[in-house]
């Protein structure tokens, strides 16, 4: 049987390119060239000017070809349906995505989490504009409970700068902690705040599960972790639970939702 490790090591290797080479000798930059071993070794100089090529070839030179891309297929799927749209415009988003997105009415989604401001370490759901979505967390990622004990550094900012409140944060999300979380993203002027059911299930003590870690849906890139996530209390339990229930309709009521 073939070590893991070796294999992993395989694959580093492979990986660590910063550009790709294509049968009729063309070179295009790798997904993620700051992140390889190869561009860290560099020195400053030549690793900001290829940073700054990077960023030219991957968000300023194909933005045209978006735009009239989207302008083409969007407003087609616009036509066939009565439903609001929501674009997942996160990662790596053409500079042309805020302003087609205005165009077209699109909402944009909002997650707490992955800030779409430079410099910034979290975005705030009572920032976000009325045509979005706001969300702490979505089946890609960790639920809050899970996300508070993955960096503790990253945990005392949020538990200072966004919750505002002084001194050490505790070690895990507690929940009432879970409750504030929530409570920001109902009180968003966005017009749709969506949760995670494990989410809301975090802030009762009785309903959510002992493990945090045993919340979460899916991770990316990690085949065999697929959608593993089932729900660990039927909807007949959930319908009897209600102290929680009714907690949930006053923080609704209260947000004017």
């Amino acid at each position: 049987m073939t070590d893991p490790r070796l294999k992993e090591g395989l694959f580093d290797v492979i990986s660590n390119v910063l550009l790709i080479e294509t049968p009729g000798g063309a070179l295009h930059f790798r997904l993620g060239m700051e992140q390889t071993p190869s561009f860290r070794e560099l020195d400053p100089e030549t690793r900001g000017r290829l940073n700054a090529l990077y960023i030219d070839y991957f968000f300023r030179r194909q933005d045209d070809f978006w735009r009239r891309e989207a302008m083409q297929k969007l407003p087609a799927l616009k036509r066939v349906t009565n439903m609001l749209i929501c674009g997942e415009d996160l990662g790596m988003v053409p500079a042309c995505v805020p302003d087609v997105m205005k165009q077209l009415g699109l909402l944009s989604l909002e997650i707490q989490r992955m800030p779409k401001t430079l410099n910034t370490d979290f975005s705030r759901p009572a920032d976000a504009p009325y045509l979005s979505v706001v969300t702490p967390s979505t089946h890609d990622m960790s639920t809050i409970r899970s996300w508070w004990t993955e960096d503790r550094n990253v945990t005392q900012k949020f538990y200072n700068q966004e919750l505002r409140h002084p001194g050490i944060a505790p070690e895990q999300c507690e929940t009432w902690i879970n409750r504030e979380v929530v409570r920001q993203h109902l009180e968003s002027l966005a017009v749709w705040s969506i949760f995670q059911l494990q989410d809301l299930l975090g802030m009762d003590e009785t309903l959510r599960r002992p493990d945090a870690n045993a919340e979460r849906i899916n991770v990316p890139g990690i085949p065999n972790y697929y959608w593993r996530y089932r729900m660990h209390l039927t909807l007949e339990a959930l319908t009897r639970a209600e102290n929680f229930n009714g907690a949930v309709a006053e923080m609704v009521r209260q947000s004017g939702r």
